[in-house]
């Protein structure tokens, strides 16, 4: 390993954030399987390549489910009729229900934002060096997106005032 330890040394961990990440994203179930089997193959593929000068073992394990995701996603065309059944949850189902309906009509930035910070547990350090922007922009961000979630869960309008993100300027 040119730049650092092993990064998949400690897969257990990693490969419940990574899960949990896709989970969030993709829903529990098959497809966030398959986009976390295929991080994992990607990152035995080009585990040589990982420098832990620039991030942790899970940060660029969540780089890669990202990029995993999204190739599943741009594949997805799911009709109504061909959406799965899923097993009933162990809390109330209309909460789940209520909150993946919320989470679906953010719009793909809030949506990201809230699948790294709770599907993948990253702080918002985290989330703004993987993304190249700043923390306090992520912090203001992912508040502004919760407050988006709240609103949609109890029917009101959300407060006006989002910006968008902007990359950190480069020195």
């Amino acid at each position: 390993m040119i730049f650092g330890r092993d990064p998949l040394a400690n897969p257990e961990p990693l490969i419940r954030r990574v899960y949990a990440y896709c989970a969030y994203r993709l829903g529990d179930g098959a497809e966030a399987e398959d986009a976390t089997s295929d991080t994992f193959e990607r990152a035995l593929r080009y585990r040589s390549s990982f420098d832990s000068r620039r991030g942790t073992p899970a940060a660029w394990l969540v780089g890669i489910a990202r990029r995993a995701v999204d190739e599943l996603l741009a594949r997805r065309l799911t009709t109504l009729e061909e959406l799965p059944e899923q097993e009933a949850p162990d809390h109330d189902p209309t909460l789940r229900l209520d909150l993946a309906h919320a989470v679906a009509q953010l719009d793909d930035r809030d949506r990201e934002l809230v699948a790294l910070r709770y599907g993948a547990d990253m702080t918002a350090r985290q989330i703004a060096e993987m993304l190249g922007l700043r923390t306090n922009a992520v912090e203001v961000a992912l508040h502004r997106a919760l407050n988006r979630l709240r609103a949609e869960l109890v029917g009101e309008e959300p407060a006006e005032g989002t910006r968008k993100l902007r990359p950190k300027p480069t020195p």
